[in-house]
């Protein structure tokens, strides 16, 4: 039985991929380039440097340290204007639900982001309480699909990594999970989803019974 539950936020909690890509799209405008809803979705669950620097090579453009810098917190203040008008409407279907009745049975939660704006979304959309631990990205070095982020959210929540499950959004996310030997849930598209455990397009079909019976992979 499963003991640990780890979620993403981007995607899985709040739909904040939409604010991504705007705030992204306007640095790709800012090079001469046209980011594409596709190519965005190859940036979620990705850190901030190795999304610049996959846009700069889809661009094929090259730039100054300097100006990196200030294309990155260009693009964080952007984003972060659109993090200041979340509300709890912005929470995605079903899940705050799911999560609370994981509560109800007092099993440990952890959020495991990239973001390292993840406490304040979760205080304006009122669900940073429902949370024993965070892990995002003022506590991490390594950037998904390394592990290191849910590693570390199973470690404060003192669950073992293979009593664990992690929902994602990401394809990184994803891998990162399977990387760190936890049952992986995919929220989304089976079709860039492929190599999670399991695939829900939301939280409405998934029931805590179904996910409490899982085996570990181990």
């Amino acid at each position: 039985m499963m003991k640990g539950f780890i979620f993403d936020l981007d995607g899985v909690i709040v739909d904040t991929a939409r604010y991504h890509y705007l705030a992204w799209k306007k640095t790709g405008e800012e090079l001469g380039f046209e980011l594409s809803i596709e190519q965005n979705e190859k940036l979620k669950g990705v850190s901030r440097v190795d999304s610049l620097n996959k846009i700069l090579g889809w661009a094929g453009v090259e730039i100054s340290e300097e100006k990196f810098n200030r294309l990155m917190d260009e693009k964080n203040e952007d984003y972060l204007n659109y993090v200041e008008q979340m509300t709890p409407a912005d929470i995605l279907p079903g899940v705050k639900d799911f999560i609370l009745e994981l509560k109800a049975k007092g099993l440990p939660i952890a959020l495991g982001s990239a973001s390292k704006n993840a406490p304040r979304i979760l205080e304006k959309i009122g669900m940073l309480e429902y949370f024993d631990a965070i892990a995002d990205g003022n506590s991490v070095k390594k950037a998904k699909p390394d592990p290191e982020v849910f590693l570390v959210a199973a470690k404060s929540i003192v669950t073992a990594p293979e009593a664990c499950v992690v929902f994602e959004d990401a394809e990184a996310g994803v891998e990162a999970a399977n990387n760190a030997g936890m049952i992986s849930i995919g929220i989304g598209s089976p079709d860039n989803l492929s190599h999670a455990d399991h695939v829900f397009s939301d939280f409405t079909l998934i029931t805590t019974d179904f996910i409490l019976n899982l085996q570990p992979k181990h």
